[in-house]
């Protein structure tokens, strides 16, 4: 099924979960996840299912001064 992962299309197998979506994305932690602009707490990830067009951001964070 297709959806978008940082506003880019992206293809996953049907009945993916949002730990299958960062894995085939190559996500490295650390990193937060938010699901149709929703945060997804790191513990939801495995049992939190995708559908058709979900739009996935994974945001890493950034150090600085």
């Amino acid at each position: 099924m297709n959806i978008h992962i940082n506003q880019k299309p992206f293809s996953v197998p049907d009945a993916a979960t949002v730990t299958d979506a960062l894995a085939a994305f190559g996500a490295k932690p650390p990193f937060a996840v938010a699901l149709n602009g929703q945060f997804v707490a790191r513990g939801e990830h495995a049992s939190k299912a995708l559908n058709a067009g979900d739009k996935l951001d994974i945001v890493s964070p950034v150090a600085g001064g």
